[in-house]
């Protein structure tokens, strides 16, 4: 599993032309799911993502979590993580999991950061093209790979 975790100040995402997600100050999570996740990873990562010191604290250092500054999530599938440009100049996503295999997982990262953080967590609409406007706050950007555990 993959995903691009950005510090906001606020972030949305639409579908053709309606809202399906809106947050203001805390965490835009792009999230792709590999062949080989789980919903057991997809918890691992909800914990990581909701205990990651990226927040200022009172002397304006990143020491707080999104749990500590009791900030929202929203969570956008995007299966592009997995791009490969080993070869020529068109990426490959053969490493992505089918939608069949990656909803689930997806949704299981969904339900266990909501239960991390105690409200719901909005997404976008998996498998749609989706339009994402936030701002970064920062910019503070954080690639977090289950496969590596960096």
């Amino acid at each position: 599993m993959r995903a691009v975790v950005q510090r906001v100040s606020r972030a949305r995402v639409t579908v053709e032309g309606r809202v399906t997600g809106e947050i203001g100050a805390g965490l835009m999570i792009l999230l792709g799911v590999g062949r080989e996740d789980s919903a057991a990873v997809a918890a691992s990562l909800a914990e990581k993502a909701a205990n990651l010191r990226i927040f200022e604290d009172d002397q304006g250092k990143m020491n707080r979590s999104l749990l500590e500054v009791k900030g929202a999530a929203l969570v956008v599938s995007q299966f592009t993580l997995y791009a490969s440009t080993k070869k020529g100049h068109r990426p490959s996503w053969s490493a992505a999991a089918r939608p069949e295999i990656a909803q689930p997982v997806f949704d299981a990262l969904v339900a266990a950061l909501t239960a991390e953080l105690g409200k719901p967590v909005p997404t976008g609409e998996f498998g749609a093209h989706m339009r994402i406007a936030l701002v970064n706050d920062g910019p503070v950007t954080i690639w977090l790979d289950s496969r590596t555990r960096e």
